[in-house]
């Protein structure tokens, strides 16, 4: 049996899945409400592995590094996230890595999740890592797509075009909710169009 892989992202309502120089709006937009921490944190209390690419790694270092207990990195769904064992597709980085349950593998990011999803017991999901899961849904790899929209439109100041990269896909929509009155988490399932 194959194991389920998550790609799970969070997006500005255009399609943004951060900001620059000029946003001022902090963590999630600054829209987070207890409602979706909550929801979050029951998310990654289910056993499961994490995949990221090297540059949502990185990102997820530095901001540990640079963080303070108060600030949204270490709230308690992502210290949760940040602890689960995880799987680090990367040609570049060098062990070891900083996250304590952290492996890095080398190799082509289709074969490294077509080997986990054979042999792992558990679900797979990743948070970020663009490129990686555009890769991943191109080879048919991604069984849900869990796209949280912030209540924000990023015209100006977005960077990171979620999709921007990716192949074109027919979505059937799985679940929805709204969370704290204002933020839609939408799952799919994608399939190559």
């Amino acid at each position: 049996m194959s194991a389920t892989y998550t790609f799970d992202v969070f997006a500005s309502l255009d399609g943004y899945g951060s900001y620059g120089p000029g946003g001022d709006w902090g963590g999630y937009w600054g829209k987070q409400g207890p409602e979706l921490l909550e929801h979050r944190l029951s998310l990654f209390g289910e056993e499961q592995r994490m995949v990221f690419g090297a540059t949502t790694y990185r990102v997820f270092e530095q901001m540990l590094a640079s963080s303070t207990e108060d600030s949204e990195v270490r709230d308690d769904w992502a210290r949760r996230m940040l602890s689960l064992p995880a799987t680090v597709v990367s040609a570049t980085l060098e062990g070891p890595l900083e996250l304590p349950n952290a492996t890095l593998v080398r190799g082509d990011a289709v074969d490294v999740v077509t080997r986990l999803k054979e042999e792992s017991e558990v679900p797979l999901r990743s948070h970020g890592s663009l490129s990686l899961n555009w890769a991943l849904m191109a080879a048919g790899l991604v069984d849900r797509v869990q796209v949280t929209i912030f209540p924000v439109i990023t015209g100006t100041t977005g960077t990171e075009r979620i999709f921007g990269g990716a192949a074109d896909f027919d979505l059937e929509l799985l679940e929805s909710r709204t969370l704290d009155g204002r933020t839609q988490e939408l799952i799919y399932r994608p399939s190559l169009h």
